[in-house]
């Protein structure tokens, strides 16, 4: 369950990154503080198997970087709003807009974020139009209750692929392609 925590004031980057909710994790959206309880057991296993796929590609062809659950990108700021997918590739042409410390200030090239049999539609459809207004380029929102994926693209089209189909890497990573039944498997 997420619910949004209020400050009086807005909080930003460096208050979230200072702060420790044990066996929570957060969001910060226009400066609001959301909490969630950790995903479920099986959501893990789909977001490694993703990031499995994923990265072994990149890292083959030198394409850039991959990053795991939960990693937060700030992609806004005046109010600060740092976003957290659950497998996200940033190209290598922007690795080195990566600090050591911080969130990094960009959006991911490509992303996804796996559903939990929680989440509303309404929450999820607001994430992915943060992330497509701040850059992103590709969306990936996993259903695997559904066994389905919905593709988000920067132009405004969408994809549903089911489990016989598959994620394309399309113009953000060519020559990506793996079975959504791989990603799904158990």
């Amino acid at each position: 369950m997420l619910r949004s925590v209020s400050a009086s004031l807005p909080l930003t980057a460096a208050d979230v990154e200072r702060m420790s909710i044990p066996d929570k994790q957060v969001e910060l959206v226009r400066g609001q503080l959301m909490v969630r309880e950790p995903p479920g057991t099986w959501h893990g296993a789909v977001a490694a198997n993703l990031a499995y796929l994923l990265g072994d590609f990149v890292r083959r062809h030198g394409l850039g970087l991959v990053f795991a659950q939960d990693t937060g990108f700030k992609i806004g700021s005046d109010p600060d709003t740092v976003r957290a997918p659950d497998v996200a590739f940033v190209a290598r042409d922007r690795t080195g807009l990566i600090q050591a410390q911080g969130y990094a200030e960009l959006a991911p090239d490509l992303l996804a974020e796996i559903l939990s049999p929680d989440d509303r539609p309404a929450d999820v459809l607001a994430k992915v139009a943060d992330w497509l207004g701040a850059g992103t380029k590709l969306v990936w929102v996993i259903d695997p209750e559904r066994s389905e994926a919905r593709v988000y693209r920067r132009d405004g089209s969408l994809s549903i692929l089911r489990e016989h189909d598959s994620l394309d890497g399309e113009d953000v990573l060519p020559g990506f392609a793996c079975p959504l039944r791989a990603v799904l498997a158990r």
